[in-house]
């Protein structure tokens, strides 16, 4: 809630920004802690690697290109007949412009600077959803939605978590 709570209002986006956890959650977990996530205000991103398809640099290097891989996504899904998610991640501007070239419409912008964010958000021009990730905390989160993007990805709202002491001991008083 806290990380939802830092990000409002500050959006320049008419659609808002939306917190959004990752698939890296605690083994056995990850169902409480994606609720967790919800009842935060959040979004959960994939349960699992079957509820979409993530294409990272070593698909792109296996398949040649960002145009190649992301046909052969695309492929994929229409063959499963369902609205099965297409993301791909990008590392730089070229890559972002080469992913909207090709008809992205969900991006990974990985580990970009504030002002890569912005530029991104330039030239995306609302053509693809936009979902900045890597090292985001709780005390850049604000900063991140001000330059526009539509989600914020966030692996430390679930891999992170700091135990509780419950223990039943009381001291004598």
């Amino acid at each position: 809630r806290q990380h939802v709570d830092a990000i409002a209002g500050a959006s320049p986006n008419p659609k808002g920004c939306a917190v959004l956890d990752t698939r890296k959650t605690i083994p056995g977990l990850r169902q409480a802690q994606k609720y967790a996530v919800l009842v935060g205000g959040g979004k959960n991103q994939r349960l699992a690697l079957w509820h979409g398809i993530l294409i990272k640099e070593n698909h792109i290097a296996a398949a040649g290109s960002i145009p190649a891989v992301l046909a052969e996504a695309n492929k994929i899904a229409s063959e499963q007949g369902n609205n099965l998610s297409i993301q791909i991640e990008v590392e730089n501007l070229t890559e972002l412009e080469s992913a909207l070239n090709a008809g992205a419409k969900l991006i990974l912008l990985d580990n970009f600077d504030k002002i890569l964010l912005k530029e991104a958000v330039i030239l995306n021009s609302n053509r693809a959803i936009l979902e900045a990730s890597g090292g985001i905390n709780l005390s850049n989160v604000r900063e991140i939605a001000l330059t526009g993007v539509d989600r914020i990805s966030i692996g430390s709202l679930t891999k992170n978590i700091q135990a509780i002491d419950l223990s039943m001991r009381f001291s004598n008083i």
